[in-house]
Order: C-alpha cells, then sequence, then structure tokens
C-alpha cells in the first residue's frame, strides 16, 4: 500500500492524472479478483451440495444452485462459482468409497494439488475413507477441515428425550468425532458442527473465523465477502476490510472527476459510489434475495426483516440519481463535512488543492453508507437470531 501510495502521488504531482487513476483502478479489481478454490469432499450422501449452497447463500432451486438429492447427484468434479464473487469457486467432489469411486481410484482421478484447502463432510461419523482422504491431502501439505453435517437433525430427534439438553449434545457428537479421527491415526482433528439448512447456528461462524485466521493475507478479503453475514464478528470483520478500500476510492474520485453535487461544490463520481454501495450492500446481505433466503431459513418475515433497517439503499435500485439525492441530503443537513480522517490522506496520495474537497466529501460519504449499511446488518441478524434465542 505505501509503495502504491507512493507512485499515485508521484504521477498526480507530475500532473499524470491518468496513470494514477490506472494504478488505483488496477489495485481495486485486484482485489476483487483474488481465485480461491475450495475442495468439497466426503462421502454419498453427506450433504456436500446443500453445503456449497449455503457457504454461497444460496437455498435449492436458486440459479447456480448444486442441485441436491437423495441419490448421487454430482458424477464430475464439479466448479460452483460464487454469485458474486466469481473468482471464488466451491468445488463438488463425486461421494467417494462407492463401487462408482472407489477411494483409491479417487485419490488419481482428483487434480488435488490445484485447491487451496479441503472441507470433507460427513452426515456421521468419520469413517475410514475420511481419514485416508486427509492423509492425502496432508502430504500436500494442504489445510482440510472436517465438517458435521445435518446437525439440526440430530438436534431435533434428541429434543423428544426427557433429559434433553441442546449443548451436551453437541459437546457428545464433536467429542465422537474428535475421538474417532483420533483413533484413526488423526493429529488435533478440527470438527465443525454445521446445518446447512441454518447456516446462523452451530459452527459455520467458527468455521469462517478459522478460515480467516489460517488462509494466506492476500485470500482472507476474498472469503470474508463471500461468506453470509452469519455472525456479529464477520460483520464487523466486513465493514473493517471495507473501510481499508474508502481512501482508494475517494483518491479515484477525486482524480477521475464526475458530477457536480449541489451546495456541495464537490465534482463526485456517482457510477463508482453507486458500484460500491451495491457491493455494500450485496456483501452484508441486504438484497432482497438474500434477505428473503434469511427469512425462509429463520421464520422471520421478510417484511420484519426490512423493518428493522434504516438504510433506504438496501430496498430499492441502486443508481446515481439514487446517490445524488442521499448527498444532496447531506449537503443540506450539513452532514458531510472534511473529517480530519479524510484530510490526512490527501498528503499521502499527493491531492491537489482542487481536488481536496471531491476526496473529502467521498471519503466521508462512502464511510456514511458504510456505517449505516453494516448497522443494518447487525440489526438484521440480530432480529433473525431473536427467534432461535
Amino acid at each position: 500500500m505505501d509503495i502504491l501510495c507512493a507512485s499515485v502521488r508521484n504521477d498526480l504531482q507530475n500532473n499524470d492524472t491518468p496513470t494514477a487513476v490506472s494504478k488505483i483502478k488496477e489495485l481495486l479489481e485486484d482485489q476483487k479478483n483474488i481465485p480461491l478454490n475450495i475442495a468439497i469432499t466426503g462421502e454419498t450422501g453427506a450433504g456436500k451440495s446443500t453445503f456449497i449452497n449455503a457457504f454461497r447463500g444460496l437455498t435449492d432451486g436458486d440459479e447456480g444452485a448444486a442441485p441436491t438429492g437423495v441419490v448421487e447427484t454430482t458424477l464430475e468434479v464439479t466448479p460452483y462459482p460464487h454469485p458474486n464473487y466469481p473468482k471464488i469457486t466451491l468445488w463438488d467432489f463425486p461421494g467417494f468409497g462407492t463401487t462408482k469411486f472407489p477411494a483409491d481410484e479417487y485419490l488419481k482421478r482428483v487434480e488435488f494439488e490445484k485447491f487451496d484447502f479441503f472441507i470433507i463432510i460427513s452426515a456421521d461419523r468419520f469413517k475410514e475413507n475420511d481419514v485416508k482422504l486427509a492423509q492425502e491431502i496432508q502430504k500436500m501439505k494442504k489445510k482440510f477441515y472436517f465438517v458435521r453435517s445435518k446437525i439440526d437433525n440430530n438436534i431435533h430427534a434428541n429434543e423428544r428425550m426427557k433429559k434433553y439438553s441442546k449443548e451436551t449434545t453437541l459437546t457428545q457428537i464433536r467429542e465422537n468425532c474428535v475421538q474417532g479421527l483420533k483413533e484413526q491415526g488423526v493429529e488435533s482433528p478440527q470438527v465443525f458442527l454445521v446445518s446447512s439448512f441454518e447456516p446462523h447456528l452451530y459452527d459455520f461462524s467458527l468455521l469462517q473465523k478459522t478460515l480467516d485466521k489460517e488462509l494466506p493475507e492476500h485470500q482472507r478479503d476474498a472469503l470474508l465477502f463471500a461468506t453470509s453475514s452469519i455472525s456479529l464478528e464477520i460483520i464487523n470483520k466486513k465493514k473493517a476490510a471495507f473501510q481499508s478500500r474508502i481512501k482508494y476510492y475517494a483518491a479515484l474520485s477525486a482524480a477521475a472527476g464526475g458530477a457536480p453535487i449541489p451546495l456541495l461544490y464537490a465534482t463526485i463520481d456517482l457510477s463508482m459510489m453507486a458500484a460500491v454501495v451495491t457491493e455494500y450492500v450485496n456483501v452484508f446481505g441486504l438484497d432482497k434475495p438474500s434477505l428473503e433466503r434469511l427469512g425462509a431459513n429463520t421464520g422471520v418475515p421478510y417484511s420484519d426483516l426490512c423493518d428493522v433497517m434504516k438504510s433506504s439503499l438496501a430496498k430499492q435500485k441502486i443508481d446515481k440519481g439514487q446517490i445524488m439525492k442521499v448527498l444532496t441530503s447531506f449537503a443540506q443537513t450539513t452532514v458531510l463535512q472534511a473529517t480530519g480522517e479524510a484530510a490526512k490522506w490527501i498528503p499521502v496520495f499527493g491531492i491537489a488543492a482542487g481536488m481536496s474537497l471531491s476526496f473529502c466529501t467521498t471519503y466521508t460519504a462512502l464511510n456514511y453508507f458504510l456505517d449505516t449499511l453494516a448497522e443494518d446488518a447487525l440489526k438484521v441478524y440480530e432480529r433473525a437470531l431473536s427467534v432461535n434465542k
């Protein structure tokens, strides 16, 4: 980042605005296009396809969803790109250990080396084939994680017991899985209990947190943005990641120019700002399809989720006109000001005096949009979770 800022400052000071703009755009595009290939494997019927859909924020029947069923539906290694971040791909592997895909042949057919990490899924105890697979992955020095799926079925079945305890049931299942893997020679196995139909519950967010900690730094934001907003921690991390990029968008807007905003005396790139705010809405899961899926999964009506949101941006199409309307409203209420936080970046980027107001306006506006939408995401999450408390 320091090298880029110095390079952009040098270009602007030499009146080479096109080169400065090109460098900033290249950085932002590179951040959006970091490839990540995640292998999802396990025995037939483990729930791999359903997990892939849940991870990408989709449900059965959605466009691009992995087909699911009671019989083997995956016959070849099949890629499923994330709907908003197509460079992030979850690969659905055929179930192994069957007559169609015996374990030894399976290992030869799959190009394991091209995947960044592996998630091994089982709907029951992890078996010998799961361990064989983990050992082969370990030989390649790749990361792997055990996911015990369909945990909601176990919880609902145990609710009929007289002395039922959800926490006790989860602890017993986890300890049973870990002990079974250790007995088969797996050292310090990580096991996550998930329900693909209720990703906001159990260990889905813990799995994301673990991946965030163990992935290389350049892949963390990519995975973070592609993950559903299923915990307060994930929402706050998304906000922080977006926050770190605002200075670049502000510099881009100041250098590239755009439409004048009444009463602000600043020129703003409204198209760029609309695209950024749209990304905020989609990544926080505040778009209509995401809210409808969340409502279906949690039992909270879509209208109730909308009611807790403060911003109108998530409830309608975001375009230049809508952004202009909000910015003009800010000007009338003197909300937008050249804050000290924005102003400190002006000398770093070498922003000329004539561009400084546009920089500060864009910087402050994007921070406002981000704060508002992140707050809405927290409220939506809390409202959805309230049913399960």
